[in-house]
């Protein structure tokens, strides 16, 4: 298993092993120790999956005041995965970082908590599978406007198709202070 640090402090891009033959592949998706040994000592607590079809814009989400950090994976199609830094005090406080994830590759990353997060499908039909360290609570389920100016997100579509609840999502800038998590230097 391989890691490369993302440009945001504590996002990691995860490569497991991958195993292919003339059959297909195989790809163990998740060890507790083995994440572990990355600094990623957290119990998951909830599996989601969704799909979407091309050009669905999902995000970007965040609970609060109980965070979760997610292990995110595409096992079909292809999206750009994006995590935003919105704790408040932390040196890279609404700077962004996407990636591209594909099912033929395998990769996951790592968001932990205190970060918004979204995707794009790129293909006709995408579904991504993503481990939660916290039960989803409607009660704390927030958001940040996908299209924030002030974030700056380089986004593949233009005209993405949007829940109704991700169309209002606030920019960073109008959520209040204490609707936002604080730094409080590197979580699990």
């Amino acid at each position: 298993m391989k890691t490369i640090r993302a440009p945001l402090e504590e996002v990691l891009i995860i490569e497991p092993d991958m195993y292919p033959d003339d059959r297909g592949f195989f790809l163990e998706i998740y060890r507790r120790e083995r994440y572990e040994a990355l600094g990623i000592g957290l119990d998951f607590v909830q599996d989601n999956l969704s799909r979407s079809r091309r050009h669905t814009l999902r995000g970007l989400h965040y609970q609060f005041p109980r965070p979760q950090a997610k292990l995110v994976q595409v096992v079909q199609g292809d999206v750009f995965d994006v995590s935003v830094d919105i704790r408040r005090g932390s040196p890279d406080f609404g700077r962004w970082f996407g990636v591209r994830l594909t099912a033929k590759e395998g990769r996951q990353v790592f968001v932990p908590q205190g970060f918004a997060h979204g995707f794009c499908a790129l293909t006709d039909e995408a579904r991504v599978l993503y481990k939660c360290s916290d039960i989803y609570l409607p009660e704390h389920d927030a958001g940040i406007l996908w299209s924030d100016p002030d974030l700056g997100i380089d986004w593949p579509v233009d005209d993405p198709i949007l829940s109704l609840k991700d169309r209002g999502l606030p920019r960073l800038q109008d959520v209040a202070a204490e609707r936002l998590p604080a730094y409080t230097g590197k979580t699990p």
